[in-house]
């Protein structure tokens, strides 16, 4: 993932060593400590004892936990950071007899998916109970951690670094022809509201038929917006732009207006941290149409960077279309404001010393 890469090539007082099953995209992400330790053969047959017979989530062997220990011991590592909550439950038993702190940060998803799951839910508590600290993208995951049992005083929070010389602000106006350029980039699936936006986005179009909305990224449900964008009647005005690589994200936020992302809770309980393209598109000035939901709260002051609705309500969503349609000054404030918002809480350098601040209190006792 680019944020994570991001990260790990951003720290500056320490060096990291990345310890993967697999390798993939080196030529996108050319780091070179890198060690791989594969699957064991039986790893197929040991996810579908445990998920389908015993409803537990898939653990390492003991073995596995040993031989990762000892390569901890090989590199002389000083602190072992293990990204996202649920591998941390899969590396539990490396957790348990570990020689150096542990740290596992938390995303969005990786909170609450399966903890209605009695196995699942208890093996997230032990693991939180034993690692050093826990990191959270948002004050709300954070919450949600402490409802699940985790001491307050372990979790800090540690939020989405974005490097701001890579997403220039470009000052916006609204469109003379009422040309409204709508972007939403995201994995398609449930949570991240896209039927909302194209129901909202119908709406507009009807007022402003020269609009365009253009949605970029892949998932499971293209199929199924594909068909909802043509019962709409705006399948003419949508774009499928597939995933797009950094440089052309970047010229399409520079082209465009306004940027949706009403995200909603997942019926497994998958809900957001702070969506890192929502602030890759705030940070080159384009103002947000939101959710009220999980962490962009606190990354979008409602009426200053962007306007929040309620989940799933198309309706409040395209009236904010068009107050800010109507609006020429209140869509140029939110563009410089959702900019200086990403420059005040997200940018990388500072998010970078933050958290070689929290390795080296974990490191220190």
């Amino acid at each position: 993932m680019l944020h994570l890469y991001r990260q790990i090539t951003g720290l500056r007082k320490f060096r990291c060593i990345v310890l993967a099953q697999k390798r993939e995209h080196a030529d996108c992400f050319p780091f070179r400590d890198v060690v791989v330790i594969p699957k064991p053969a039986t790893h197929q047959l040991r996810r579908f004892w445990m998920k389908n017979l015993r409803r537990a989530p898939v653990q390492i062997y003991r073995s596995e936990a040993r031989r990762l220990a000892a390569e901890l011991d090989g590199i002389s590592a000083k602190l072992l950071h293990i990204y996202f909550g649920h591998i941390g439950v899969h590396l539990l038993p490396l957790i348990e007899i570990a020689r150096v702190p542990v740290i596992v940060s938390f995303h969005g998803a990786d909170v609450m998916v399966d903890l209605h799951q009695p196995a699942h839910r208890a093996a997230m508590q032990r693991m939180l109970a034993r690692v050093d600290r826990v990191l959270a993208r948002s004050e709300s995951l954070a919450a949600r951690l402490v409802e699940l049992g985790c001491v307050r005083e372990k979790i800090r929070i540690q939020r989405t670094g974005i490097p701001l010389d890579d997403f220039s602000f470009v000052p916006r106006q609204p469109p003379a022809n009422g040309a409204w350029r709508f972007v939403q980039a995201c994995r398609l699936i449930g949570k991240k509201g896209l039927q909302t936006s194209l129901s909202a986005f119908a709406a507009f179009a009807q007022n402003f038929p020269r609009a365009t909305f253009t949605i970029a990224g892949e998932g499971p449900l293209q199929g199924e917006l594909e068909k909802f964008a043509h019962e709409l009647g705006v399948a003419d005005r949508v774009t499928f732009a597939g995933f797009l690589p950094q440089e052309k994200l970047r010229t399409l936020y520079h082209d465009a207006h306004i940027f949706l992302h009403p995200s909603e809770t997942g019926v497994d309980g998958n809900q957001e941290g702070v969506p890192n393209s929502m602030l890759e598109a705030m940070a080159t000035g384009l103002p947000v149409l939101a959710t009220r939901h999980g962490g962009i709260p606190e990354a979008i002051e409602h009426g200053v960077s962007g306007l929040l609705v309620a989940e799933r309500d198309h309706d409040a969503l395209a009236r904010t279309m068009f107050d800010l349609a109507a609006d020429e000054m209140l869509y140029e404030k939110m563009s410089v404001g959702a900019c200086r918002a990403v420059l005040e809480k997200f940018e990388q350098g500072a998010q970078i010393r933050a958290l070689e601040e929290i390795y080296d209190e974990v490191i220190t006792g």
